[in-house]
């Protein structure tokens, strides 16, 4: 398993698979790297993807220190470092694209193009689920709590028909004080102010019946950075990524092949050559 150290002495695992330019795919609250198991190899046609184990989860390290989103981007900035990566996309879900916004913000240089899916920008700007929604999260019952969850993530003919290993449900092998660090980093985050300050060309992705994380907030990330584009998919829940792969993955690829295109046709015409391949170290 490679490994990035960063400067705090944290490990961090991170995994490598595919081949063309690095997409970097980032993952929710308290999950691995497994969270894109079941729609990974959609991207492999024409991309390197990157996905790490956040600090306090999978392989990577659980120190007893200070958990934020700020954190966990310069954690992918260590990652990025290890494999040589100068630039690359950067493709973010739930606490995942909240992570995304600080890399967009604190290390623009470092990202070509962004995507946010099923995200909020935090605060008390970002759209906050009902308290419907956190009683049944919070049930005594973990069994109950965790149908909750399932139904928060995945639509009930979705479910019938996939009855699982779920990857997207919490990594059950985090330490009591990871999960509340993890818990912390993402309810603290709030990056309002600092949005405006996008320089990534960005796509905005969610599902239109997402009640773990309200779609209203698709609409406030898409007005607050500037440029950015946004699709609604209908009837799909928080795990939009998963259950409607076939509608999310092409809407992602395409959009980042856009930005490509973009990228080339301006090299050439300020400087008469398109921009050398990215190389990967693996």
């Amino acid at each position: 398993m490679p490994y990035a150290t960063t400067p705090d002495g944290t490990r961090i695992a991170y995994q490598v698979q595919g081949s063309g330019p690095p997409l970097v795919l980032l993952a929710g609250q308290a999950n691995n790297h497994r969270w894109w198991d079941g729609v990974r190899g959609d991207f492999h046609t024409a991309r390197t993807t990157i996905t790490l184990d956040y600090r306090g989860t999978g392989d990577s390290d659980a120190p007893r220190l200070p958990y934020s989103t700020s954190v966990f981007a310069r954690d992918v900035v260590r990652v990025l470092d290890e494999l040589g990566i100068d630039r690359a996309d950067v493709y973010g879900t739930s606490m995942g694209g909240r992570v995304a916004q600080r890399l967009a913000v604190q290390h623009a240089g470092r990202v070509r193009a962004l995507v946010l899916g099923c995200t909020s920008p935090g605060g008390r700007h970002g759209i906050e689920r009902t308290d419907d929604v956190r009683r049944s999260l919070a049930h005594p019952d973990p069994v109950e709590a965790r149908h909750a969850l399932l139904q928060l993530m995945y639509t009930p003919a979705w479910l019938a028909d996939n009855p699982g290993p779920f990857h997207t449900l919490g990594d059950p092998a985090m330490t009591p004080h990871a999960r509340r660090g993890h818990l912390f980093a993402s309810d603290r985050h709030d990056a309002w102010d600092a949005l405006p300050c996008v320089q990534a060309p960005t796509l905005v992705l969610h599902g239109s019946d997402d009640r773990l994380n309200p779609t209203a907030n698709a609409s406030l990330l898409a007005a607050r950075i500037p440029g950015a584009r946004s699709h609604v998919i209908p009837g799909a829940r928080h795990a939009y990524f998963e259950e409607f792969r076939t509608t999310a993955s092409p809407l992602v690829l395409d959009f980042l092949e856009t930005v490509a295109v973009e990228d080339r046709e301006f090299s050439m015409g300020t400087v008469g050559a398109s921009s050398p391949p990215v190389r990967v170290r693996q």
